[in-house]
């Protein structure tokens, strides 16, 4: 039977999520806010949802390594489709994982891409970090830069990325603000956000790190 998409949620901890993924193959890290929140040792505000990132490639490992109580589905314009029921044209961007013991939603899986050394942006493939840079480790958990979960919100931040930005920008050091200063005006220069990137850290002209595929 397929659940109801507005059905409980109730989101993992940073640590639950390693736990459950722990000895999964294939790369896998913190993203959106909760990468955030980790990344600055406390909550910025309430997150709706727990999420995680992974790559094409390691996907189906990803979500096969889940135990059996969890069910993984597909948001389509239609509802939901099981992730066993995808076909090669299924968009598969995002999965939604179900614990279907407790009857609760409990995390969001985002596929991203990237090669075997550097992570690139879905939207601008322009847009590359090294992977050291682009996951952290942050108490033994892979964590999602800060800068790069700003990109993410940048194309058309809510309220609540507002939130967000103003609690991690002050944080940033020199390399990582330079970086998300470049991506803004080069990426997305007609986002709200592009007016705080006017500064003496971003050139006119972006000078992108393309490492070796």
């Amino acid at each position: 039977m397929t659940p109801a998409l507005d059905g409980p949620r109730h989101p993992l901890a940073a640590d639950e999520v390693a736990a459950l993924f722990e000895g999964a193959p294939g790369r896998w890290w913190l993203s959106g806010g909760v990468a955030l929140d980790r990344w600055l040792g406390r909550a910025v505000r309430e997150r709706a949802q727990t999420d995680v990132s992974t790559i094409p490639s390691d996907l189906e490992g990803l979500l096969g390594s889940l135990p059996a109580r969890y069910s993984a589905w597909i948001r389509d314009d239609e509802g939901l489709i099981a992730w066993a029921e995808a076909t090669p044209d299924t968009d598969i961007a995002r999965i939604l994982i179900r614990d279907d013991d407790a009857g609760a939603w409990v995390l969001q899986v985002n596929v991203e891409d990237g090669t075997a050394n550097a992570w690139l942006y879905r939207r601008d493939s322009r847009l590359q970090l090294p992977w050291n840079r682009a996951v952290l480790d942050i108490g033994g958990i892979p964590t999602g830069a800060p800068e790069v979960q700003l990109v993410w919100k940048a194309l058309r931040p809510s309220p609540q990325d507002e939130q967000d930005k103003d609690a991690v920008l002050p944080g940033l050091d020199a390399e990582a603000r330079q970086w998300w200063e470049r991506a803004i005006l080069s990426i997305h220069p007609h986002s709200t956000w592009s007016i705080h990137a006017r500064s003496p850290f971003a050139p006119a002209k972006a000078s992108w790190n393309r490492p070796q595929n």
